[in-house]
């Protein structure tokens, strides 16, 4: 789904959810299937992807790690920068979100230092000069 969070490169969001709310099993198959989807993202094109966990079940930090597990083990990770950070929301609630962008995109070092802004702004309370 196009994303507009990253304004210097195209971006796109890819979240992993789970929409029916089955537990999943461990199969492999969804490994293969997940890596298969990034890969053939990025062999189409040099936009910047972004990971995000759903938190509609409270297991978006065991999805957050089972994917880096998965990147990390990928056959051409190292043609790839991801980075992965989690917020917490006004609610208390973890956010999982991570930026993978392919080594040659010529807007590498932009979209990096511009998740890395984004993340520290969403990082800090806003102060609307209102007194609790």
């Amino acid at each position: 789904m196009p994303d507009d969070l990253i304004q210097s490169d195209e971006s796109y969001e890819f979240i992993i959810g789970n929409l029916n709310g089955v537990k999943s099993p461990r199969d492999r198959k969804v490994k293969e299937t997940v890596i298969a989807i990034v890969e053939e993202f990025f062999n189409a094109n040099k936009a910047t992807m972004l990971f995000l966990c759903s938190t509609s079940d409270g297991k978006q930090l065991m999805r957050g790690r089972l994917f880096k597990n998965w990147f990390d083990t990928y056959e051409y990770r190292n043609r790839f920068t991801m980075v992965t950070s989690t917020l917490v929301d006004e609610y208390g609630i973890d956010n999982v979100a991570a930026v993978i962008i392919r080594n040659d995109n010529p807007n590498l070092g932009k979209v990096l230092t511009e998740f890395g802004e984004t993340i520290e702004m969403f990082s800090h309370k806003p102060n609307l000069g209102i007194q609790d």
